[in-house]
Protein backbone atom coordinates (compact mmCIF):
# COMPACT_ATOMS: atom_id res chain seq x y z
CA UNK A 1 0.00 0.00 0.00
CA UNK A 2 1.49 3.61 -1.12
CA UNK A 3 0.77 6.06 1.83
CA UNK A 4 3.01 9.02 0.37
CA UNK A 5 1.30 10.79 3.69
CA UNK A 6 2.09 9.23 6.07
CA UNK A 7 5.41 8.14 4.98
CA UNK A 8 6.30 12.17 4.51
CA UNK A 9 5.07 12.89 8.35
CA UNK A 10 7.54 9.55 8.93
CA UNK A 11 10.75 11.33 7.36
CA UNK A 12 9.94 14.63 9.06
CA UNK A 13 8.07 14.54 12.35
CA UNK A 14 7.81 17.82 13.27
CA UNK A 15 5.68 20.85 11.88
CA UNK A 16 4.86 24.24 13.65
CA UNK A 17 1.17 23.15 13.89
CA UNK A 18 -0.58 19.94 14.38
CA UNK A 19 -3.76 19.38 13.21
CA UNK A 20 -6.25 16.22 14.66
CA UNK A 21 -9.39 15.59 13.31
CA UNK A 22 -9.74 15.30 9.43
CA UNK A 23 -13.95 16.12 9.62
CA UNK A 24 -14.76 19.48 7.32
CA UNK A 25 -13.92 21.62 10.24
CA UNK A 26 -10.07 20.36 10.60
CA UNK A 27 -9.56 19.69 6.92
CA UNK A 28 -10.62 23.52 6.27
CA UNK A 29 -8.25 25.05 8.88
CA UNK A 30 -5.12 22.76 7.74
CA UNK A 31 -5.80 24.37 4.09
CA UNK A 32 -6.08 27.95 5.77
CA UNK A 33 -2.81 27.77 7.42
CA UNK A 34 -1.25 26.09 4.16
CA UNK A 35 -1.75 28.91 2.48
CA UNK A 36 -0.17 31.01 4.97
CA UNK A 37 2.83 29.00 3.96
CA UNK A 38 2.56 27.25 7.86
CA UNK A 39 4.34 24.01 8.17
CA UNK A 40 1.41 22.19 9.01
CA UNK A 41 0.63 18.48 9.57
CA UNK A 42 -2.93 16.65 10.06
CA UNK A 43 -3.84 13.59 11.00
CA UNK A 44 -7.26 11.33 11.03
CA UNK A 45 -7.93 8.03 13.16
CA UNK A 46 -10.01 7.15 10.64
CA UNK A 47 -10.99 8.73 6.93
CA UNK A 48 -11.45 11.69 6.30
CA UNK A 49 -15.32 12.96 7.12
CA UNK A 50 -15.90 9.55 8.49
CA UNK A 51 -17.69 11.23 11.69
CA UNK A 52 -19.94 13.70 12.03
CA UNK A 53 -19.21 15.49 8.97
CA UNK A 54 -20.16 12.85 6.84
CA UNK A 55 -23.20 12.06 8.65
CA UNK A 56 -24.93 15.54 8.49
CA UNK A 57 -28.25 16.44 7.23
CA UNK A 58 -26.17 17.45 4.08
CA UNK A 59 -27.75 21.00 4.88
CA UNK A 60 -25.91 24.21 3.78
CA UNK A 61 -27.68 26.78 5.55
CA UNK A 62 -27.96 30.17 7.71
CA UNK A 63 -30.65 28.30 10.20
CA UNK A 64 -33.19 30.35 10.24
CA UNK A 65 -34.24 28.47 13.68
CA UNK A 66 -31.54 29.95 15.46
CA UNK A 67 -33.24 33.01 14.71
CA UNK A 68 -35.48 32.13 18.14
CA UNK A 69 -32.35 31.46 19.96
CA UNK A 70 -31.02 35.08 19.69
CA UNK A 71 -28.03 34.18 17.51
CA UNK A 72 -28.03 36.76 14.97
CA UNK A 73 -24.43 36.90 14.53
CA UNK A 74 -24.32 33.07 13.83
CA UNK A 75 -27.20 33.05 11.27
CA UNK A 76 -25.76 36.49 9.47
CA UNK A 77 -22.43 34.59 8.71
CA UNK A 78 -24.17 31.44 7.76
CA UNK A 79 -26.25 33.04 5.23
CA UNK A 80 -23.16 34.90 4.20
CA UNK A 81 -21.16 31.63 3.89
CA UNK A 82 -24.31 29.77 2.04
CA UNK A 83 -23.99 32.49 -0.46
CA UNK A 84 -20.23 32.07 -0.80
CA UNK A 85 -20.13 28.36 -1.02
CA UNK A 86 -22.68 28.66 -3.89
CA UNK A 87 -19.97 30.07 -5.75
CA UNK A 88 -16.35 28.22 -4.67
CA UNK A 89 -18.19 25.17 -4.63
CA UNK A 90 -20.97 24.91 -7.00
CA UNK A 91 -20.24 21.33 -8.23
CA UNK A 92 -21.16 20.07 -4.75
CA UNK A 93 -22.78 22.59 -3.31
CA UNK A 94 -26.43 23.33 -4.47
CA UNK A 95 -29.60 25.47 -3.87
CA UNK A 96 -32.23 23.97 -2.22
CA UNK A 97 -35.70 25.28 -2.36
CA UNK A 98 -37.37 24.96 1.07
CA UNK A 99 -41.17 24.52 2.14
CA UNK A 100 -42.63 25.27 5.43
CA UNK A 101 -46.48 23.93 5.59
CA UNK A 102 -47.85 26.12 8.18
CA UNK A 103 -51.03 24.97 9.68
CA UNK A 104 -52.26 28.40 11.90
CA UNK A 105 -51.62 31.95 11.79
CA UNK A 106 -50.82 33.40 15.23
CA UNK A 107 -49.57 30.93 17.23
CA UNK A 108 -46.16 30.68 18.80
CA UNK A 109 -46.29 34.39 19.04
CA UNK A 110 -46.46 34.44 22.95
CA UNK A 111 -43.94 31.54 23.53
CA UNK A 112 -41.47 32.20 21.24
CA UNK A 113 -39.98 35.01 23.55
CA UNK A 114 -40.53 33.02 26.08
CA UNK A 115 -38.25 30.76 24.60
CA UNK A 116 -35.71 33.58 23.45
CA UNK A 117 -35.36 34.84 26.77
CA UNK A 118 -34.95 31.64 28.92
CA UNK A 119 -33.34 28.74 26.01
CA UNK A 120 -36.00 26.24 27.79
CA UNK A 121 -37.94 24.86 24.88
CA UNK A 122 -41.32 23.74 27.50
CA UNK A 123 -44.16 22.67 26.40
CA UNK A 124 -43.85 22.74 22.60
CA UNK A 125 -45.69 24.94 20.35
CA UNK A 126 -46.13 24.98 16.63
CA UNK A 127 -45.63 27.99 15.11
CA UNK A 128 -47.87 29.98 13.29
CA UNK A 129 -47.59 32.28 9.58
CA UNK A 130 -47.02 35.72 11.11
CA UNK A 131 -44.35 34.06 13.24
CA UNK A 132 -42.67 32.65 10.00
CA UNK A 133 -43.09 35.40 8.09
CA UNK A 134 -40.94 37.98 10.38
CA UNK A 135 -38.25 35.45 10.57
CA UNK A 136 -38.32 35.01 6.93
CA UNK A 137 -37.77 38.45 6.73
CA UNK A 138 -35.09 38.79 8.49
CA UNK A 139 -33.61 35.76 7.56
CA UNK A 140 -33.46 36.91 3.79
CA UNK A 141 -32.53 40.80 5.08
CA UNK A 142 -29.13 38.78 6.85
CA UNK A 143 -28.87 37.19 3.43
CA UNK A 144 -28.11 40.36 1.68
CA UNK A 145 -30.43 42.94 -0.23
CA UNK A 146 -28.37 43.55 -3.42
CA UNK A 147 -26.32 40.94 -5.11
CA UNK A 148 -28.03 37.87 -3.71
CA UNK A 149 -27.56 34.24 -5.82
CA UNK A 150 -30.73 32.80 -3.77
CA UNK A 151 -34.57 34.46 -4.15
CA UNK A 152 -36.63 35.92 -1.76
CA UNK A 153 -39.11 33.96 0.40
CA UNK A 154 -42.62 33.73 -0.87
CA UNK A 155 -46.06 32.63 1.19
CA UNK A 156 -48.91 30.82 -0.30
CA UNK A 157 -52.28 30.20 1.39
CA UNK A 158 -55.36 28.43 1.35
CA UNK A 159 -55.80 26.18 -2.09
CA UNK A 160 -52.69 27.52 -3.59
CA UNK A 161 -50.68 26.31 -0.95
CA UNK A 162 -52.22 22.97 -1.53
CA UNK A 163 -51.96 23.34 -5.02
CA UNK A 164 -48.68 23.79 -5.10
CA UNK A 165 -47.52 20.22 -3.02
CA UNK A 166 -51.01 18.90 -3.43
CA UNK A 167 -49.73 15.22 -1.09
CA UNK A 168 -49.42 17.51 2.18
CA UNK A 169 -52.21 17.80 4.35
CA UNK A 170 -55.32 18.80 4.13
CA UNK A 171 -55.45 21.45 7.12
CA UNK A 172 -52.47 23.20 5.33
CA UNK A 173 -53.27 26.91 5.91
CA UNK A 174 -49.73 28.41 4.54
CA UNK A 175 -47.06 27.27 2.72
CA UNK A 176 -43.61 29.23 2.99
CA UNK A 177 -40.84 28.56 0.71
CA UNK A 178 -37.34 30.14 1.24
CA UNK A 179 -34.11 29.02 -0.50
CA UNK A 180 -31.01 27.25 1.47
CA UNK A 181 -28.69 25.24 0.08
CA UNK A 182 -26.94 21.34 0.32
CA UNK A 183 -24.21 19.80 -0.06
CA UNK A 184 -24.86 16.52 -2.38
CA UNK A 185 -21.46 15.03 -1.56
CA UNK A 186 -19.97 16.26 1.74
CA UNK A 187 -17.19 13.16 2.08
CA UNK A 188 -16.04 14.68 -1.54
CA UNK A 189 -16.11 18.23 -0.68
CA UNK A 190 -14.02 17.23 2.63
CA UNK A 191 -11.25 15.82 -0.06
CA UNK A 192 -11.05 19.18 -1.93
CA UNK A 193 -10.60 21.13 0.57
CA UNK A 194 -7.98 18.84 1.97
CA UNK A 195 -6.50 18.26 -1.81
CA UNK A 196 -6.50 22.37 -1.75
CA UNK A 197 -4.65 22.35 1.49
CA UNK A 198 -1.87 19.94 0.41
CA UNK A 199 -1.18 21.79 -3.06
CA UNK A 200 -0.50 24.82 -1.21
CA UNK A 201 2.57 24.60 0.50
CA UNK A 202 5.69 21.80 0.33
CA UNK A 203 5.52 21.95 3.85
CA UNK A 204 1.88 20.79 4.17
CA UNK A 205 1.41 17.23 4.88
CA UNK A 206 -1.75 14.89 5.65
CA UNK A 207 -2.50 11.18 6.22
CA UNK A 208 -5.93 9.78 7.36
CA UNK A 209 -5.75 6.71 9.29
CA UNK A 210 -3.11 8.11 11.95
CA UNK A 211 -4.57 8.42 15.58
CA UNK A 212 -3.13 10.89 18.88
CA UNK A 213 -2.36 8.50 21.00
CA UNK A 214 -1.34 10.90 23.90
CA UNK A 215 1.50 13.35 24.82
CA UNK A 216 4.61 13.58 26.47
CA UNK A 217 6.68 17.00 26.87
CA UNK A 218 4.94 18.60 24.12
CA UNK A 219 5.72 15.58 21.99
CA UNK A 220 2.90 14.00 20.27
CA UNK A 221 2.24 9.95 20.33
CA UNK A 222 1.48 9.33 16.76
CA UNK A 223 0.35 5.58 15.66
CA UNK A 224 -0.61 4.04 12.27
CA UNK A 225 -4.36 2.49 12.95
CA UNK A 226 -3.83 0.27 9.64
CA UNK A 227 -0.12 -1.29 10.42
CA UNK A 228 -0.22 -0.30 14.36
CA UNK A 229 2.92 1.32 14.24
CA UNK A 230 4.06 4.28 16.42
CA UNK A 231 5.80 7.49 15.83
CA UNK A 232 6.76 10.32 17.76
CA UNK A 233 6.04 14.26 16.23
CA UNK A 234 6.61 17.61 17.60
CA UNK A 235 4.65 20.60 17.12
CA UNK A 236 4.29 24.24 18.96
CA UNK A 237 0.54 24.30 18.43
CA UNK A 238 -1.68 21.45 18.63
CA UNK A 239 -5.34 21.62 16.90
CA UNK A 240 -7.78 19.15 18.88
CA UNK A 241 -10.26 19.79 15.39
CA UNK A 242 -12.25 15.63 16.68
CA UNK A 243 -15.50 17.63 16.95
CA UNK A 244 -17.71 15.89 19.97
CA UNK A 245 -14.78 13.61 20.72
CA UNK A 246 -12.65 16.50 21.77
CA UNK A 247 -13.09 15.68 25.75
CA UNK A 248 -12.26 12.21 25.19
CA UNK A 249 -9.29 13.22 23.12
CA UNK A 250 -7.68 15.77 25.53
CA UNK A 251 -8.53 13.13 28.54
CA UNK A 252 -6.28 10.42 26.32
CA UNK A 253 -3.34 13.90 26.36
CA UNK A 254 -3.82 13.82 30.56
CA UNK A 255 -5.87 17.01 30.33
CA UNK A 256 -9.95 16.24 31.36
CA UNK A 257 -12.28 18.58 30.21
CA UNK A 258 -16.26 18.88 30.06
CA UNK A 259 -16.57 21.00 26.83
CA UNK A 260 -18.65 19.05 24.76
CA UNK A 261 -22.29 17.78 25.20
CA UNK A 262 -23.13 16.29 21.92
CA UNK A 263 -26.10 15.14 20.74
CA UNK A 264 -27.01 12.35 17.71
CA UNK A 265 -28.75 13.27 14.68
CA UNK A 266 -29.82 9.89 12.85
CA UNK A 267 -31.16 9.75 9.26
CA UNK A 268 -32.64 7.38 6.68
CA UNK A 269 -32.85 7.29 3.18
CA UNK A 270 -35.68 5.77 1.04
CA UNK A 271 -36.04 4.86 -2.77
CA UNK A 272 -39.39 6.01 -2.58
CA UNK A 273 -40.69 7.68 -6.40
CA UNK A 274 -44.27 8.19 -4.78
CA UNK A 275 -42.44 10.35 -1.92
CA UNK A 276 -39.68 11.90 -3.48
CA UNK A 277 -42.58 13.01 -6.23
CA UNK A 278 -44.67 14.35 -3.29
CA UNK A 279 -41.97 16.85 -2.47
CA UNK A 280 -41.94 18.41 -5.85
CA UNK A 281 -38.13 18.49 -5.86
CA UNK A 282 -37.57 20.66 -2.50
CA UNK A 283 -37.01 20.14 1.14
CA UNK A 284 -40.07 20.27 3.38
CA UNK A 285 -39.28 21.75 6.72
CA UNK A 286 -41.00 21.70 9.61
CA UNK A 287 -40.97 21.26 13.58
CA UNK A 288 -42.91 18.23 14.71
CA UNK A 289 -45.41 18.22 17.82
CA UNK A 290 -42.83 17.26 20.00
CA UNK A 291 -40.51 20.28 19.51
CA UNK A 292 -37.58 18.92 16.80
CA UNK A 293 -36.96 20.04 13.22
CA UNK A 294 -37.95 17.71 10.75
CA UNK A 295 -36.44 17.23 7.09
CA UNK A 296 -37.93 15.65 4.06
CA UNK A 297 -36.11 16.14 0.99
CA UNK A 298 -35.04 15.03 -2.00
CA UNK A 299 -31.38 14.10 -3.21
CA UNK A 300 -29.29 12.06 -5.81
CA UNK A 301 -32.99 10.73 -6.92
CA UNK A 302 -33.15 9.31 -3.37
CA UNK A 303 -35.34 10.92 -0.04
CA UNK A 304 -33.40 11.79 3.12
CA UNK A 305 -35.80 11.97 6.04
CA UNK A 306 -34.18 13.09 9.49
CA UNK A 307 -33.27 14.39 11.56
CA UNK A 308 -33.30 13.32 15.53
CA UNK A 309 -32.35 15.14 18.32
CA UNK A 310 -30.80 12.82 21.25
CA UNK A 311 -28.23 12.93 24.23
CA UNK A 312 -25.80 10.59 23.46
CA UNK A 313 -22.87 8.57 25.29
CA UNK A 314 -19.43 9.34 23.31
CA UNK A 315 -18.02 5.82 24.35
CA UNK A 316 -20.32 4.06 22.35
CA UNK A 317 -21.05 4.31 18.31
CA UNK A 318 -23.91 6.13 16.97
CA UNK A 319 -26.77 4.45 14.82
CA UNK A 320 -29.82 4.79 13.93
CA UNK A 321 -32.25 2.37 16.20
CA UNK A 322 -35.15 0.75 14.83
CA UNK A 323 -37.21 3.73 17.45
CA UNK A 324 -35.60 6.46 15.47
CA UNK A 325 -37.05 4.48 12.02
CA UNK A 326 -40.50 4.50 13.54
CA UNK A 327 -40.19 8.43 14.52
CA UNK A 328 -38.83 9.05 10.83
CA UNK A 329 -42.01 7.09 9.54
CA UNK A 330 -44.66 8.70 11.80
CA UNK A 331 -42.91 12.11 10.27
CA UNK A 332 -43.75 10.98 6.92
CA UNK A 333 -47.33 10.19 7.49
CA UNK A 334 -47.71 13.65 9.38
CA UNK A 335 -47.07 15.81 5.92
CA UNK A 336 -48.11 13.32 3.60
CA UNK A 337 -50.71 11.59 5.33
CA UNK A 338 -51.72 9.78 1.78
CA UNK A 339 -48.20 7.96 1.38
CA UNK A 340 -47.02 4.28 2.87
CA UNK A 341 -43.75 4.19 3.39
CA UNK A 342 -41.72 0.83 4.86
CA UNK A 343 -38.27 -0.57 5.73
CA UNK A 344 -37.89 -1.98 2.59
CA UNK A 345 -37.64 1.14 1.19
CA UNK A 346 -34.77 2.02 3.03
CA UNK A 347 -31.27 2.17 1.30
CA UNK A 348 -29.22 3.56 3.96
CA UNK A 349 -29.09 4.63 7.73
CA UNK A 350 -26.54 6.93 9.21
CA UNK A 351 -25.94 8.62 12.55
CA UNK A 352 -23.67 11.02 13.68
CA UNK A 353 -22.69 13.22 16.91
CA UNK A 354 -23.19 17.10 16.96
CA UNK A 355 -20.39 18.51 17.95
CA UNK A 356 -22.00 20.74 20.42
CA UNK A 357 -20.99 22.52 23.66
CA UNK A 358 -21.88 21.39 27.04
CA UNK A 359 -25.48 22.50 27.52
CA UNK A 360 -26.17 21.13 31.20
CA UNK A 361 -30.30 21.54 31.49
CA UNK A 362 -30.74 23.71 28.26
CA UNK A 363 -32.59 21.63 25.87
CA UNK A 364 -30.65 20.09 23.02
CA UNK A 365 -32.64 22.01 20.61
CA UNK A 366 -31.70 25.28 22.37
CA UNK A 367 -27.72 24.20 22.45
CA UNK A 368 -25.43 27.19 20.75
CA UNK A 369 -24.35 25.77 17.31
CA UNK A 370 -21.75 28.93 17.40
CA UNK A 371 -18.01 27.73 18.01
CA UNK A 372 -15.57 28.71 20.16
CA UNK A 373 -12.18 27.62 20.87
CA UNK A 374 -10.59 26.38 24.18
CA UNK A 375 -6.06 27.06 24.81
CA UNK A 376 -4.50 24.73 26.87
CA UNK A 377 -0.59 25.38 27.40
CA UNK A 378 1.10 21.46 27.12
CA UNK A 379 3.90 23.45 28.28
CA UNK A 380 6.00 26.18 27.73
CA UNK A 381 6.51 25.63 24.21
CA UNK A 382 3.90 23.94 22.87
CA UNK A 383 -0.19 25.12 23.19
CA UNK A 384 -2.95 23.11 22.49
CA UNK A 385 -6.09 24.69 20.91
CA UNK A 386 -9.39 22.96 21.40
CA UNK A 387 -12.24 23.74 18.79
CA UNK A 388 -16.02 23.36 20.54
CA UNK A 389 -18.88 23.50 18.26
CA UNK A 390 -19.21 24.50 14.86
CA UNK A 391 -21.11 23.41 11.99
CA UNK A 392 -20.84 22.82 7.99
CA UNK A 393 -21.88 25.55 6.52
CA UNK A 394 -19.43 28.03 8.37
CA UNK A 395 -16.24 25.92 8.20
CA UNK A 396 -14.44 28.64 5.78
CA UNK A 397 -15.25 31.56 8.19
CA UNK A 398 -14.21 29.15 11.28
CA UNK A 399 -11.16 27.97 9.97
CA UNK A 400 -9.67 31.64 9.36
CA UNK A 401 -10.84 32.11 13.41
CA UNK A 402 -8.92 28.83 14.89
CA UNK A 403 -5.99 28.89 12.12
CA UNK A 404 -5.72 32.73 13.29
CA UNK A 405 -4.87 32.02 16.68
CA UNK A 406 -2.43 29.27 15.92
CA UNK A 407 -0.88 32.49 13.79
CA UNK A 408 -1.14 34.64 16.78
CA UNK A 409 0.67 31.94 18.94
CA UNK A 410 3.47 31.62 16.50
CA UNK A 411 3.96 34.86 16.04
CA UNK A 412 2.67 34.68 12.23
CA UNK A 413 -0.09 36.98 10.04
CA UNK A 414 -2.17 36.21 7.49
CA UNK A 415 -1.01 36.57 3.89
CA UNK A 416 -4.13 35.09 2.12
CA UNK A 417 -7.38 34.66 2.42
CA UNK A 418 -9.50 31.87 1.92
CA UNK A 419 -12.51 34.20 1.31
CA UNK A 420 -14.06 34.15 -2.80
CA UNK A 421 -11.52 30.96 -3.82
CA UNK A 422 -12.77 28.35 -5.39
CA UNK A 423 -13.11 25.18 -4.17
CA UNK A 424 -11.27 22.34 -6.00
CA UNK A 425 -13.25 20.93 -8.86
CA UNK A 426 -15.71 23.86 -8.26
CA UNK A 427 -12.96 25.83 -10.53
CA UNK A 428 -14.69 26.90 -13.75
CA UNK A 429 -17.43 24.92 -13.31
CA UNK A 430 -20.51 25.27 -16.07
CA UNK A 431 -22.48 28.29 -14.48
CA UNK A 432 -25.74 27.36 -17.23
CA UNK A 433 -27.13 25.06 -19.41
CA UNK A 434 -24.81 26.87 -22.18
CA UNK A 435 -21.72 26.53 -20.52
CA UNK A 436 -22.51 22.42 -18.83
CA UNK A 437 -23.37 21.94 -23.12
CA UNK A 438 -20.23 23.04 -24.22
CA UNK A 439 -18.08 21.21 -21.31
CA UNK A 440 -20.16 17.72 -22.80
CA UNK A 441 -19.18 18.50 -26.03
CA UNK A 442 -15.52 19.41 -25.82
CA UNK A 443 -14.90 15.75 -24.25
CA UNK A 444 -17.05 13.48 -25.62
CA UNK A 445 -14.17 12.01 -27.43
CA UNK A 446 -13.04 10.89 -24.26
CA UNK A 447 -16.29 9.30 -22.89
CA UNK A 448 -19.66 9.22 -22.97
CA UNK A 449 -22.13 11.25 -22.35
CA UNK A 450 -23.50 9.62 -18.98
CA UNK A 451 -19.89 8.50 -18.10
CA UNK A 452 -18.96 11.78 -18.58
CA UNK A 453 -21.91 13.02 -16.66
CA UNK A 454 -21.32 10.35 -13.72
CA UNK A 455 -17.27 12.23 -13.25
CA UNK A 456 -18.76 15.70 -13.68
CA UNK A 457 -20.87 15.06 -11.09
CA UNK A 458 -18.59 13.07 -8.45
CA UNK A 459 -15.19 15.24 -9.17
CA UNK A 460 -16.43 18.76 -10.77
CA UNK A 461 -14.04 20.04 -13.23
CA UNK A 462 -11.67 18.24 -11.42
CA UNK A 463 -13.14 15.28 -13.98
CA UNK A 464 -10.39 16.01 -16.34
CA UNK A 465 -7.73 14.79 -13.97
CA UNK A 466 -9.73 11.53 -13.85
CA UNK A 467 -10.25 11.35 -17.92
CA UNK A 468 -6.60 12.01 -18.51
CA UNK A 469 -5.77 8.66 -16.60
CA UNK A 470 -8.76 6.74 -18.09
CA UNK A 471 -7.33 5.16 -20.97
CA UNK A 472 -9.46 2.14 -22.67
CA UNK A 473 -12.09 2.88 -19.23
CA UNK A 474 -13.67 -0.46 -18.68
CA UNK A 475 -16.62 0.00 -16.46
CA UNK A 476 -17.32 -2.88 -13.47
CA UNK A 477 -19.56 -6.15 -14.29
CA UNK A 478 -21.91 -4.80 -11.17
CA UNK A 479 -21.72 -0.91 -11.76
CA UNK A 480 -22.32 1.65 -14.60
CA UNK A 481 -20.91 4.21 -12.57
CA UNK A 482 -17.57 2.87 -11.81
CA UNK A 483 -14.21 1.25 -13.43
CA UNK A 484 -11.44 -0.58 -13.41
CA UNK A 485 -9.21 2.59 -13.80
CA UNK A 486 -10.81 5.04 -11.90
CA UNK A 487 -10.55 2.69 -8.70
CA UNK A 488 -6.58 2.60 -9.68
CA UNK A 489 -6.73 6.29 -9.87
CA UNK A 490 -8.74 6.85 -5.93
CA UNK A 491 -5.93 4.41 -5.01
CA UNK A 492 -3.44 6.30 -6.34
CA UNK A 493 -4.19 9.84 -5.34
CA UNK A 494 -7.17 10.50 -3.01
CA UNK A 495 -5.86 8.34 -0.31
CA UNK A 496 -7.74 5.77 0.12
CA UNK A 497 -7.15 3.70 3.38
CA UNK A 498 -9.99 0.68 3.58
CA UNK A 499 -12.29 -0.81 0.52
CA UNK A 500 -15.16 0.52 2.79
CA UNK A 501 -14.04 4.25 1.65
CA UNK A 502 -14.88 3.47 -1.86
CA UNK A 503 -18.48 3.21 -1.08
CA UNK A 504 -19.38 5.41 1.39
CA UNK A 505 -16.76 8.52 0.87
CA UNK A 506 -14.93 8.44 -2.46
CA UNK A 507 -18.33 7.54 -4.53
CA UNK A 508 -21.85 7.72 -3.19
CA UNK A 509 -22.99 4.77 -4.20
CA UNK A 510 -23.74 3.53 -0.67
CA UNK A 511 -25.79 6.27 -0.19
CA UNK A 512 -28.36 5.64 -2.81
CA UNK A 513 -28.29 1.71 -2.11
CA UNK A 514 -26.30 0.69 -5.13
CA UNK A 515 -23.80 -1.42 -3.58
CA UNK A 516 -24.24 -5.20 -4.23
CA UNK A 517 -22.39 -7.49 -2.91
CA UNK A 518 -20.76 -8.49 -5.65
CA UNK A 519 -19.96 -5.34 -5.88
CA UNK A 520 -17.96 -5.03 -3.05
CA UNK A 521 -16.25 -8.21 -4.17
CA UNK A 522 -15.29 -7.08 -7.46
CA UNK A 523 -14.12 -3.97 -6.31
CA UNK A 524 -11.83 -5.54 -3.82
CA UNK A 525 -10.35 -7.50 -6.66
CA UNK A 526 -9.63 -4.65 -9.06
CA UNK A 527 -8.46 -2.21 -5.79
CA UNK A 528 -5.73 -5.26 -4.29
CA UNK A 529 -3.23 -4.61 -6.73
CA UNK A 530 -2.95 -1.25 -6.36
CA UNK A 531 -3.17 -0.91 -2.60
CA UNK A 532 -0.85 -3.72 -2.31
CA UNK A 533 -3.08 -6.24 -0.61
CA UNK A 534 -2.95 -10.43 -0.66
CA UNK A 535 -5.84 -12.29 -0.39
CA UNK A 536 -6.04 -12.89 2.90
CA UNK A 537 -5.70 -8.48 3.33
CA UNK A 538 -8.47 -8.56 0.39
CA UNK A 539 -10.81 -11.21 2.17
CA UNK A 540 -10.30 -9.10 5.57
CA UNK A 541 -11.66 -5.72 3.63
CA UNK A 542 -14.33 -7.56 1.81
CA UNK A 543 -15.47 -8.79 5.60
CA UNK A 544 -15.47 -5.56 7.38
CA UNK A 545 -17.13 -3.26 4.42
CA UNK A 546 -20.02 -5.76 4.81
CA UNK A 547 -19.88 -5.77 8.40
CA UNK A 548 -19.78 -1.47 8.39
CA UNK A 549 -22.52 -1.50 6.07
CA UNK A 550 -24.65 -3.76 7.89
CA UNK A 551 -24.08 -2.84 11.70
CA UNK A 552 -23.45 1.00 11.05
CA UNK A 553 -26.02 1.88 8.04
CA UNK A 554 -28.29 -1.26 8.14
CA UNK A 555 -27.33 -2.25 4.59
CA UNK A 556 -27.39 -6.42 4.68
CA UNK A 557 -25.88 -7.38 1.42
CA UNK A 558 -26.61 -11.38 1.08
Amino acid sequence: MTREQLTKLRERPQARVLVVGGGINGVATFRYLAMQGIDVALVERGDYCQGASGASSHMIHGGIRYLENGEFRLVHESVQERNSLLEIAPHYVKPLQTTIPIFSTFSGILSAPMRFLTHKSGKPTERGAALIKAGLIMYDVFAGVGGRNTPWHNFKSGKAARRDLPALRDDVKYTATYFDASVHNPERLTLDVLQEGLKASPLARASNYVELAGVESGTAKLRDVLTGEAFDFDADVIINATGAWVDLTNKELGRETRWTGGTKGSHIVLDHPELLAATGGREIFFEHEDGRIVLIYPMLGRVLVGTTDLEHNMNEPAVCTDEEVDYFFELVHHVFPGIKVSEEQIVYKFSGVRPLPNHDDTAPGFVSRDYQVKETRLTDKTTMLSLIGGKWTTFRALSENLGGKALEFLGEREVASTAGVAIGGGKNYPKNEGELAAWFAAREHLAGRERLRVLLERYGTGADSVLDQLDDDQLLENSSELSVQEITYMAANEQVGRLIDVFIRRTNLAFRGLVSKDLVTEVAQNLAGPMGWDKSQTQTEIDHSLSVLAEGHGVTLV
